[in-house]
């Protein structure tokens, strides 16, 4: 049992927010408590590796308590966080069995990142995947080898178009990357495995609906992500929104009207929203969201009227303007490539937690 005197910290997410906070906090005198619904960090922007095949889940997926393990005053908890008392500091949550446990706190960190958003049409899930967790990649990888598979045993030209057609919906960063290693992966990774088809005939799709891939990135930047994705061979279709997803096709709203695109394997990576978290402490303390669900903190991101409580992740609209406003994510992704800065900067986060 803890010492009743200690300052109690509570660290809601074990992603990059919550996994630094506790980090951060390895010396100070307070007892952390990091709750997650999943007993693994995720280093997020390998996913599209692993979604490949290039990469293992235990790869981009360190256990929270190995990276934690030499943090002698932090505790690991697998729950799913219900809610949140802020007069009464304490946050409720689910554990795996489905018991429900109480957590108090003297500081609260909300750190629950973000999720794939569908807007407003989230039937589309079981047909195009989006990629924001180790699972999701999973699917989303034995869709691709599949598809592969499936053109192998086909004898109909038609039937087997269909199949080595694969559309990617958004042309930001994830989507970039995804399109980018799906075409390498036909083009080199799969040469020669198979006998019926050649992989390198596989038309990789990319859908936005606007004018330019990386259209964050600035004119330069975005030109030299299209230019390497199309030396890798990705189709881009700009100014074209996917409108609807059925089995078998999807339909495009391009320039030129209406088109159906026949295809099986499509990849989502067109949106986030906040995490339905942020909801939950809008409504506990007033505070106001924008629409994709992001709270309004204070610019210490803090959560009105109760400096104990702060916002460290994209449900915050505060900690996403200085995220962006830092330059911190400047570097343009390099599709169907491994990113070494970013390989690089997971190794260092890795031996940094075992330090």
């Amino acid at each position: 049992m803890a010492d009743q005197g200690i300052h109690r910290v509570v660290i809601v997410g074990g992603g990059f927010g919550g996994l630094f906070a506790a980090k951060f906090l390895r010396h100070a005198p307070v007892e952390v408590t990091l709750i997650d619904r999943t007993n693994h960090h995720l280093f997020q922007p390998l996913l599209y590796q692993l979604a490949t095949g290039i990469l293992s889940e235990g790869s981009i997926a360190p256990p929270l308590r190995e990276v934690l393990r030499e943090h002698g005053n932090v505790s690991v908890e697998l729950a799913d966080v219900t809610g949140f008392d802020l007069q009464a500091r304490t946050v409720t949550a689910v554990r795996a069995l489905g018991k429900p446990v109480q957590f108090s706190y003297d500081s609260l960190i909300v750190a629950a990142g973000a999720q794939g958003s569908y807007f407003g049409h989230d039937e589309f899930a079981t047909l195009a995947p989006g990629m924001k967790t180790v699972d999701d990649a999973l699917e989303i990888r034995a869709r691709i080898f599949g598809a592969f598979e499936m053109a192998e045993l086909e004898h109909d030209p038609e039937v087997r178009r269909t199949w080595m057609t694969f559309a990617v919906i958004g042309a930001g960063p994830t989507g970039v990357e995804m399109a980018g290693q799906i075409a390498e992966l036909s083009r080199r990774s799969l040469k020669r495995n198979f006998r019926s088809i050649d992989p390198a005939q596989a038309r990789v799709l990319l859908f936005d609906g606007g004018e330019m891939a990386l259209a964050n990135f600035g004119h330069r930047l975005s030109a030299k992500g299209t230019s390497e994705l199309e030396r890798a061979g990705v189709e881009l279709r700009m100014s074209s929104r996917v409108t609807d997803v059925k089995p078998g096709s999807i339909v495009v709203q391009g320039p030129h009207g209406e088109e159906h695109v026949a295809c099986h394997t499509r990849v989502w990576a067109a949106g986030v929203q906040a995490s339905p978290l942020a909801a939950l402490l809008a409504s506990a303390t007033g505070a106001g969201t924008d629409r994709a669900g992001h709270i309004e903190v204070l610019p210490d991101c803090a959560l009105p009227g109760h400096p104990e409580a702060s916002r460290r992740s994209p449900c915050s609209r505060a900690s996403t303007l200085r995220a962006r406003s830092s330059g911190a994510s400047r570097a343009t992704p390099r599709p169907g490539r491994s990113s070494t800065a970013t390989s690089a900067a997971w190794r260092r986060s890795r031996a940094s937690g075992r330090s």
